[in-house]
């Protein structure tokens, strides 16, 4: 049996469920992608929140929006997440705040880094593995997203870092989501991503496709984003 855990999205357990069990297979990797506006983000705030609330820490990667627009994002959905924070259950890397010229203190769960510095990232993200997979025996990370590491780096460098990134949240035992924006890099640098991961999930805003999904075949259905964050609706 494919062991899976709750993604926390209204509706999308039901589409994924296979012998009554649906969710996100443990111990795998998801990229979400599709155009902008789709939902992205807000697919990874449920999934990390959920886990949360489930008592299952998290390590987040958050290239688009700094700390300050994160905890903005995720309050106008009701999810407050200072008490996470502060139990050092939630642990950030904030890789674009320093860009935009904000200067917030770090922590020992906040790391401040660069979207220009994918190495920083990289070892920042061994320090937080570490320091998160000793909080439980499950945890949860997103890194959000690969488009605007692409967007400052060499595509197949960013690659590489996927690759390191996917390496080092299995090996501690993890579940991750990634996001990707869908045409925001050469064609074949997108299949590759596609080829690296083990789940594959496209948003365009209306629909929800599983394109890929391990014990899950391929399904479909509508979905809508609302003051609850993301919901499911009928499969097709």
């Amino acid at each position: 049996m494919i062991l899976r855990i709750p993604s926390g999205i209204t509706g999308f357990d039901a589409l994924t469920a296979s012998d009554s069990i649906g969710g996100i297979p443990e111990n795998t990797v998801t990229l979400v992608y599709g155009p902008p506006k789709a939902g992205k983000s807000i697919f990874c705030y449920q999934f990390m929140y959920n886990g949360l609330l489930q008592g299952e820490p998290c390590l987040y990667i958050t290239t688009d929006y700094g700390i300050k627009q994160f905890q903005q994002n995720t309050s106008d959905f009701g999810w407050d997440l200072e008490n996470y924070f502060e139990e050092e259950s939630l642990y950030l890397i904030d890789a674009i705040s320093s860009v935009s010229g904000s200067k917030i203190m770090e922590t020992s769960t906040y790391l401040s880094s660069s979207v220009h510095n994918p190495t920083d990232i990289m070892v920042k993200l061994g320090v937080g593995t570490r320091f998160i997979s000793q909080k439980a025996p499950r945890f949860r990370s997103v890194l959000d997203s690969l488009t605007t590491l692409m967007a400052f780096n060499q595509e197949m460098l960013i690659v590489r870092v996927l690759t390191a990134y996917i390496m080092r949240i299995k090996e501690a035992g993890g579940t991750a989501v990634v996001t990707y924006t869908e045409g925001s890099a050469d064609s074949k640098v997108e299949t590759m991503l596609k080829a690296i991961v083990d789940n594959i999930i496209r948003l365009d805003g209306d629909e929800i496709s599983i394109e890929a999904m391990v014990g899950t075949g391929k399904k479909k259905a509508n979905y809508s984003i609302t003051d609850q964050g993301i919901v499911v609706k009928d499969s097709k």
